[in-house]
């Protein structure tokens, strides 16, 4: 009999039913066997280990059929299967078959295959081989990648498949953000009732020093963006962020058109002044589509999240200031007319009378003005009550006599 290399009195079941309380997502790990065939095998122990060099792991069993196939290769693709790709998984992990029957693929740099319809791959070659227990440890230098289509994930939970369902997310706790993450709390639960009463994506933004994060979201990211932008930094300047430098004193303002140019003509940044004007009077912000401001929302998707390099930042503002001061805070809003809304947008205030957070509707389409009014009282209905839970205030509204205001209850999906 074989000597058991498990303590005495260890539950393996226990362990398998204890471990199962951690999600997991599911790859299928590819690779061009002998005789240049595909190979290929499912895989729940996956991880990423290092960024400089980029390296990632994956725990093949030591009894697997499909591994040694891999193994010889010296290379593999990492291949994040979606949430409707269930059948592709148990295909992958059944012995004997051919798993890639009726499977559509393209080869990787290496040739080892790329799936069809997967949410993202890594192709990688292979570096070290370790053993551990009954399992392998196979470390993988990455040498290209990519993101597919904005799709969930599959995910193996409680010996089970499932997805992501996702009511909103935050951005990571670092150092800087743990303020404005603490409001976030607050927000997130008229940040989900909004956007499922909406269906709009809903976000929250902060200043930290110069730049813009996006601290939240909450909905469906709109149509053609393939990834949340949930901790994206982006330079804090005009036209962006208006709603968290209005109630600013001048000197704020000031450094906030600096941004964008330190010689910004007098003309320009007066009319940048009466936009935050109209924005102080009514209380909200609205933004309308423009090629300009197309280019600008490009330029800001191209943001590499947490760093964003001083190219991708000089491309933001030098976009910033081809959209100028057209096409925000319009005048007037006609009942008749219709308008290509981008955003409306309202302030979260706290007890100094500051506008710390700003709770924004991702629209992108042409709304009546009367639609328009409504988005606008939605999101200024959810402001004001993330504003009352962080016990804040209006800067207008003195501290000694907080009032009330009835706002209209948002519909229900």
């Amino acid at each position: 009999m074989a000597a058991s290399n498990s303590p005495v009195g260890f539950d393996s079941v226990r362990f398998r039913r204890v471990l199962g309380r951690f999600p997991t997502g599911v790859v299928v790990v590819t690779a061009i066997g002998s005789g240049g065939r595909p190979a290929g095998m499912a895989v729940g122990s996956f991880t990423s280990v290092s960024l400089v060099p980029p390296l990632l792991a994956f725990f093949p069993d030591k009894g697997s059929s499909s591994f040694p196939q891999i193994r010889a290769s010296g290379s593999f693709c990492v291949n994040v299967l979606s949430a409707d790709q269930e059948p592709v998984c148990r295909a992958f992990a059944t012995k004997g078959a051919d798993k890639f029957a009726g499977l559509g693929w393209r080869p990787a740099g290496s040739g080892s295959p790329i799936l069809d319809g997967v949410v993202a791959w890594m192709d990688c070659d292979i570096e070290t081989i370790d053993r551990a227990g009954d399992h392998f440890i196979v470390l993988g230098r990455v040498r290209d990648l990519q993101a597919g289509p904005a799709e969930l994930p599959l995910l193996f939970f409680q010996g089970g498949y499932g997805h992501f369902s996702s009511l909103s997310l935050s951005a990571p706790a670092e150092p800087d953000l743990l303020e404005q993450l603490r409001l976030v709390d607050a927000a997130r639960g008229e940040m989900e009732r909004v956007s499922a009463a909406l269906d709009v994506e809903c976000l929250a933004a902060a200043t930290v020093r110069d730049q813009v994060v996006i601290v939240a979201s909450s909905g469906e990211p709109r149509a053609g963006q393939s990834t949340t932008r949930v901790g994206q930094r982006m330079p804090f300047v005009p036209p962006l962020g208006t709603l968290l430098v209005a109630w600013e004193p001048p000197a704020a303002v000031q450094a906030w058109l600096d941004r964008l140019d330190p010689k910004l003509p007098e003309r320009d940044a007066g009319h940048y002044r009466q936009l935050l004007e109209r924005v102080r009077r009514r209380g909200w912000s609205i933004s309308l589509a423009s090629a300009e401001r197309i280019a600008f929302e490009a330029a800001l998707t191209q943001l590499s999240v947490q760093s964003p390099t001083p190219e991708q930042e000089k491309a933001v503002r030098d976009t910033a200031g081809r959209v100028g001061w057209l096409g925000h805070e319009p005048d007037d809003l006609a009942a008749g007319q219709t308008y290509p809304v981008r955003n409306v947008s309202g302030p979260i205030f706290n007890s100094d009378g500051r506008c710390v957070l700003m709770l924004s509707l991702f629209v992108g389409r042409r709304c009546t003005g009367e639609e328009v009014e409504h988005l606008r009282d939605c999101v200024l209905q959810a402001s004001a009550v993330v504003t009352a839970a962080l016990s804040g205030r209006h800067p207008d509204e003195r501290p000694t006599s907080r009032t009330t205001q009835a706002l209209p209850d948002l519909p229900r999906s």
